[in-house]
C-alpha cells in the first residue's frame, strides 16, 4: 500500500469485543479510501492486542497498525503516541468503543474536499473556515466507560493549557 491519505487513530484499553466491529465498520464505510488504522493499546489485560494481531492477518499489517504501550498512560498521550506513527496526510481521531460511528467519516471527507474544511483548534484565528458535521453519540456495545477521574483531570488540564495559550 502506498502512503495512506488518512490515518485513523484508535486508542484502546480492554476493547477486545469492540475492536473487530470497529475495524469491520471502517472497512465497510471507507472501502474506496486509502487509509490506515493505528491501534494504540495501553496494555489491555483482556487480550485486545491479540485480537488486533488477528485483524492484522485478515486486513494486512499496513492497514491495521498496532503500536502498543506498556500500561494505561491516558487518552491524550495515546493520541500523541499514535501521531508519531501516522503516515496519512490527514488524521482522524476516534474512540474504539463505537461511540463515534465510522459512517460519518465519508461525509467529513467530502466536506473537507468540497469546502476545503479543516477540523482543528485555532483554525478560525488563521482565517480558515470552521464547519460542523453532526454526530450522534451512542452507548458502548461492550464493556463499561473508561472515562474516570484521571481522564477528566487530563482533559481539564489540557483544556486549561489550550485556553491559556490563546492570544
Amino acid at each position: 500500500m502506498t502512503n495512506p491519505e488518512y490515518s485513523i487513530l484508535l486508542p484502546t484499553y480492554n476493547e477486545r469485543e469492540n475492536l473487530p466491529i470497529m475495524v469491520y465498520l471502517l472497512e465497510k464505510y471507507l472501502k474506496d479510501i486509502n487509509y490506515e488504522i493505528i491501534v494504540i493499546d495501553d496494555g489491555s489485560p483482556d487480550g485486545t492486542q491479540d485480537v488486533c494481531k488477528k485483524l492484522q492477518k485478515e486486513y494486512g499489517e499496513d492497514k491495521v497498525v498496532l503500536r502498543p504501550r506498556p500500561s494505561k498512560l491516558g487518552l491524550g498521550t495515546a493520541y500523541i503516541h499514535g501521531l508519531k506513527f501516522a503516515k496519512g496526510k490527514f488524521i482522524i481521531i476516534m474512540d474504539a468503543d463505537l461511540s463515534h460511528h465510522p459512517k460519518y467519516i465519508p461525509e467529513m471527507i467530502e466536506l473537507r474536499k468540497r469546502k476545503n474544511m479543516e477540523i482543528m483548534f485555532r483554525a478560525q484565528r488563521d482565517g480558515l473556515k470552521i464547519g460542523e458535521v453532526p454526530i450522534a453519540f451512542v452507548d458502548r456495545f461492550y464493556g463499561s466507560s473508561k472515562y474516570g477521574v484521571n481522564e477528566f483531570y487530563d482533559w481539564a488540564k489540557n483544556l486549561w493549557k489550550l485556553f491559556s495559550t490563546v492570544e
